[in-house]
């Protein structure tokens, strides 16, 4: 079924905005894939970047100002992730712009931290500066871990044309996993 399929075109044709959608809503398997296509040459690394930093500046910003106009009416009615919730407040009210420049990095915290955040009552100037700076260092480690993959598994597999769908799937794959494990020790 997939062997009629030109994965390079699909990557060298839709691969950017691949990036900047995946990196609105989720980022960090699309963005490591990105970087595996760059160390490829089937797209270039800095505008991987750059697109993913966009993206996940600009899905920041939004959870922020909704966080900013809703959050008093929003954020009790998420009970689910009121620990969560907890959890970035007191960072907030601790450490106000480390947790502006971390809660990306934070797992579970990447759509609850912006909201809490623009609740919080955080200057909007200087969420969007510290915003840029966390989304720039954030997209740069990803794609470069994705570089750093693709470099490994060329030393070990050759040339990864051939392989290039089952690396996608499998990286994938292994994303879902850490996640599914993630979720059920957060709920422990």
């Amino acid at each position: 079924m997939f062997e009629h399929i030109d994965f390079s075109y699909l990557l060298a044709t839709y691969g950017y905005l691949a990036i900047f959608v995946g990196c609105l809503l989720e980022g960090e398997t699309i963005l490591i894939l990105g970087g595996m296509a760059a160390h490829q040459h089937v797209l270039k690394l800095l505008p991987v970047i750059g697109y993913a930093s966009l993206a996940g500046m600009l899905g920041d910003q939004l959870l922020f100002w909704i966080g900013r106009y809703f959050g008093a009416r929003l954020l009790p009615r998420l009970h689910k992730q009121q620990a969560m919730i907890d959890k970035v407040t007191q960072l907030i009210n601790t450490y106000p712009l480390v947790s502006i420049f971390s809660v990306r990095f934070l797992y579970g915290m990447r759509l609850v931290g912006p909201l809490v955040i623009g609740a919080s009552r955080v200057s909007p100037v200087k969420f969007t500066c510290i915003n840029l700076l966390g989304a720039l260092v954030w997209a740069t480690l990803f794609a470069s871990v994705g570089y750093g993959a693709g470099e490994f598994l060329e030393r070990i597999l050759g040339d990864l044309k051939a392989y290039r769908l089952p690396i996608a799937v499998g990286v994938v794959g292994l994303m879902a996993v850490i996640a599914v494990v993630r979720h059920y020790r957060a709920k422990k």
